[in-house]
């Protein structure tokens, strides 16, 4: 009797629009864009250039607080040329990853992007391998058989087929095995850790959206401000999700600093199936028998591909991490002078 009465209550305080949100899909997308949604649909604020560049400049405060105020991190020293050279790459790529994600759910069902993102760990190694010029384990490669095709799986019902939505969605897991790439290479390859790399790379990335944003979207942010009634609580909600962008891309570059991009990119997979599988347990989501397969294929694939990285750090002591290359290889300027990045 309690429990039915704890389930009435729990559904009176929102079970229902969670339910309905994960029925829609919203928990499946990457968390800047579930953020992105939320802003989206509940305060009708549909601008998300405006929203990445509100989360980039809230990053960028978080990290400036954390290193020059809070003295948590000390500040690593990189010179003008070696930040153009480094780490502006990697914020336009990030950039790019955004603009294309939202790009396509304009245009494809969140089902549909999420089965082409299902490649993302794939491509992370092949990109790897063909420009990065890594070298992988057999083992890893049979892994992400499982990984990727349960995703596909999981999320290949409810199709509908665009053109243009496919190839943002297809360019966009191409971003995302970039960024990613880029980001183990600064990370692993020049000694950084995930606090600076947030320092450095959040400006970038504002700079790069600013312009479109005001060009594109000047106007209707300024309407929306003069005719919302609660402008004060929702520019709190926007800001704080800010400040949860900022906890995310600190989390996201720590993560690829302890492990590595394909890591980072399976556990983005691995989410995915535990999505799927709480959207049934909690919501009552209902799913099909192919969808719960995928699933468990893919907790298979994760769990292999797990064990295959234990014993290869066992092997080959140190973290794995991509080759130096001829690029990576020159020293930034500061190594040059007193070798402290």
């Amino acid at each position: 009797m309690f429990l039915k009465v704890r389930s009435k209550v729990t559904k009176s305080f929102g079970t229902e629009k969670l339910s309905f949100l994960a029925k829609k899909g919203v928990f499946r997308q990457p968390p800047p864009r579930v953020l992105a949604t939320s802003i989206v649909e509940k305060l009708d604020f549909k601008f998300p250039l405006t929203v990445s560049c509100v989360h980039f400049i809230c990053s960028s405060i978080g990290a400036f607080l954390m290193i020059k105020v809070l003295k948590l991190k000390p500040l690593i020293s990189v010179e003008p040329q070696d930040r153009w050279r480094r780490i502006f790459p990697m914020s336009f790529v990030f950039c790019i990853n955004i603009v294309l994600g939202n790009v396509s759910l304009r245009y494809i069902p969140v089902s549909f992007m999420q089965t082409i993102k299902s490649f993302t760990p794939a491509t992370t190694v092949i990109l790897q391998w063909m420009v990065w010029r890594k070298y992988f384990d057999w083992r890893i490669w049979a892994s992400l058989v499982p990984i990727v095709g349960g995703i596909l799986l999981t999320s290949v019902t409810e199709l509908s087929f665009n053109v243009f939505g496919f190839c943002a969605a297809l360019f966009g897991c191409l971003a995302t095995s970039t960024k990613t790439i880029l980001a183990e290479s600064l990370l692993h390859g020049y000694k950084f850790d995930s606090i600076n790399t947030v320092y450095y790379m959040a400006p970038f990335a504002t700079i790069i959206l600013a312009l479109p944003a005001l060009v594109l979207e000047g106007s209707g942010v300024l309407e929306w401000v003069q005719t919302t009634p609660t402008l004060m609580s929702s520019l709190m909600i926007i800001i704080g999700s800010g400040v949860t962008a900022f906890c995310l891309n600190f989390s996201i570059f720590y993560v690829i600093h302890s492990t590595t991009a394909v890591t980072f990119n399976v556990a983005g997979n691995l989410k995915v199936a535990f999505a799927v599988a709480c959207s049934w347990m909690i919501f009552k989501n209902p799913i099909s028998p192919m969808n719960a397969f995928g699933c468990a294929i893919t907790l298979i694939g994760c769990t292999f591909y797990g064990y295959v990285r234990h014993k290869l750090a066992n092997q080959l002591p140190g973290t794995p991490r991509t080759p130096r290359s001829r690029i990576e290889m020159a020293p930034l300027v500061n190594d040059k002078i007193d070798d402290k990045v």
